[in-house]
């Protein structure tokens, strides 16, 4: 079972970054705009409340130098804003605004968006927001990973001791403090990445004091924190109980562990997907018990494996076992159905985002995988049956009584008949009580084994999901993002820097879309040489590619139309992240081929 939860863990680590949960709807300036007069802030609008960085903004003018702005805040009453002050006199040309911020739901989310003042220029292109740290990330998720396993592991073998009573328990004790100290070191790998990870920084920074405190002011940080104490006090009172050999009623014991199994479940529906979007408070209560019959079926599925593998004899399983698990399991199942279906709802908004966004899709593949793991549940609850079923004769034949007559007086004593050895088809009487049949412990545990490997998937799945972008915030995105904006029409304009190498072959090409969406574009290029000024150059080729898709390379067949190249109808048929190359001749034999990201819009 450690193998594939490894594995897992070291896939979903390497995996791309995973994309944060706040959208941004609207931004003041908008994207590409070009205005008549210096704006006094920019504001960004997202779908959820966000929180802001000690550098959530960081504003570039014409030549690429750092804009000095006011300290980040939020519009009053608005926590889904996020805004930053300008300085009162702004040069003409472009300005890039990167901006980085953390959504409600704990995950960092970053961009980059385009104005004028004036006119546009050709601005360099400014430093984006800086890149995730693979490092950083990748600890990050297996440390997620790791918590959600844990802490199933943990209430689930609490659930199968309290509910379905195992003979003997010592055994159970490995895995239950396996996933208690492998909650607290993934809980406490989690507080200290905190900050690198909202700042997109590296591990090593993670035991920096300014680090550290900054993480205990967030809410998740808090909440950490709390899941932390939650675990020290639960080891300590169990220390203290063990160590002075109390034991407490079991009312109080099983009401003890209930209040720890919700406050632990808390911690993490109150930093995630239900803590931001519509109907907070159900859709907390709807992920806590979510998070606990998955608890109770998938960890206890892992104690009944393991105290299966510590069966050696197949009466040393009373029939209860498995069958008071198989009415937990149902129970479980039940609960995870409704919450999911709220959970869905809540995270699609519609049928179309199902299949048209990555939370949709992830979801869907869960659904595959709930539906391996309950064909591989009826495998089991059909032994469990037949577990019980063949208990069944052995019990009834201990119990057997002589039939006696009914009425008159009792039947006389029969004399002993003697043996005769030499006479076939007479059996002889049974010495004692017929043996018990059979158990079926080695099929059941193959198809719980099955079970549990589902299980593993199905987490590593759900712990895709909490990092992906819900599909109701990435329609709304989408919708947003297609509408028109007021006023000037918005346009992609990429500046990509060239040397051929060859004296005057340095220089930059401006490559304007309009307007940068999927569909018809005009594409406009103008060549600027060495000294700033416009420049003529023998040829120009530019193309675009999606690798993302494998569409491309698309040429866009600009023209020189004399003193700038331009094509007045280029389609582009997908959205996404496209990548500009343009050739640039500047004489008979110097040429060269540069590229740059370009983003395309619905």
């Amino acid at each position: 079972m450690l193998l594939p939860a490894l594995l897992f863990g070291l896939l979903l680590g390497t995996a791309a970054p995973a994309s944060a949960h706040a959208v941004l709807r609207s931004s003041d300036p908008a994207d590409g705009t070009v205005l008549r007069t210096a704006p006094r802030q920019v504001t960004l609008t997202f779908t959820e409340s966000v929180g802001l960085l000690t550098d959530s903004f960081r504003i570039y003018d014409p030549g690429n130098r750092r804009v000095r702005t006011g300290p980040a805040g939020h519009a009053p009453g608005r926590s889904d804003t996020a805004r930053v002050s300008l300085p009162a006199r702004l040069a003409t040309g472009t300005y890039t605004v990167a901006w980085r911020v953390v959504s409600a739901d704990s995950h960092p989310v970053s961009g980059a968006l385009t104005f004028s003042v004036g006119k546009r220029t050709a601005a360099p292109v400014a430093p984006p927001d800086p890149a995730e740290n693979r490092a950083t990330t990748a600890l990050h998720t297996i440390a997620r990973y790791l918590a959600y396993l844990s802490l199933a592991l943990l209430l689930g073998t609490a659930a199968f001791v309290a509910y379905c009573r195992p003979p003997a328990t010592a055994h159970l004790r490995v895995p239950a403090l396996a996933g208690a100290a492998t909650l607290l070191v993934s809980s406490t790998a989690l507080y200290l990445l905190r900050a690198p990870y909202e700042e997109a920084a590296a591990p090593t920074t993670a035991f920096s004091l300014s680090a550290l405190t900054h993480t205990a002011t967030t809410r998740p940080g808090v909440l950490l924190l709390a899941r932390l104490a939650l675990l020290l006090l639960a080891v300590a009172g169990a220390t203290l109980l063990r160590t002075r050999r109390l034991r407490l009623p079991r009312r109080a014991t099983l009401g003890t562990a209930a209040v720890l199994a919700v406050a632990l479940a808390l911690t993490w529906s109150a930093s995630d997907h239900a803590s931001a979007g519509i109907q907070v408070p159900v859709a907390i209560v709807s992920s806590t018990l979510h998070l606990l019959a998955m608890a109770a079926w998938l960890g206890g599925l892992a104690a009944l494996l393991w105290t299966l593998r510590h069966t050696p004899e197949p009466a040393g399983l009373p029939v209860s076992v498995p069958a008071r698990f198989s009415r937990l399991a149902f129970v479980s199942v039940t609960v995870l159905v409704v919450t999911g279906v709220y959970q869905s709802w809540r995270g699609l908004g519609s049928w179309q985002a199902l299949t048209d966004t990555t939370y949709g899709r992830t979801l869907l593949a869960k659904l595959a995988a709930v539906t391996a793991l309950l064909l591989a549940a009826a495998c089991s609850r059909t032994w469990t049956a037949r577990l019980t079923r063949a208990a069944i004769p052995a019990s009834a034949s201990a119990s057997a009584r002589v039939p006696e007559p009914a009425t008159g007086p009792p039947l006389p004593d029969l004399p002993d008949l003697p043996d005769f050895p030499d006479r076939p088809g007479l059996p002889e009487a049974p010495a004692g009580p017929p043996p018990a049949p059979a158990v079926p412990l080695r099929l059941l545990r193959r198809s719980v084994l099955l079970e549990a490997t589902a299980a593993v998937l199905v987490m590593a799945l759900t712990t895709l999901l909490t990092s992906t972008v819900p599909g109701r915030a990435a329609t709304e995105s989408a919708r947003t993002t297609a509408a028109p904006a007021a006023g000037i029409p918005t346009a992609s304009v990429t500046v990509i820097p060239f040397d051929t190498g060859a004296a005057g072959g340095r220089g930059k090409v401006q490559i304007t879309l309009d307007p940068g969406r999927v569909g018809t574009n005009s594409v406009e290029a103008v060549i600027y040489g060495p000294d700033g000024g416009l420049a003529a150059v023998p040829e120009l080729r530019v193309t675009l590619t999606l690798p993302a898709q494998r569409v491309g390379p698309l040429d866009t067949k600009v023209t020189d139309r004399g003193g700038y190249w331009s094509a007045p109808a280029f389609t582009l048929p997908l959205p996404g992240t496209w990548t500009m190359k343009a050739t640039v001749r500047v004489s008979e034999l110097d040429q060269v081929t540069v590229s740059a990201p370009v983003r395309v819009t619905r």
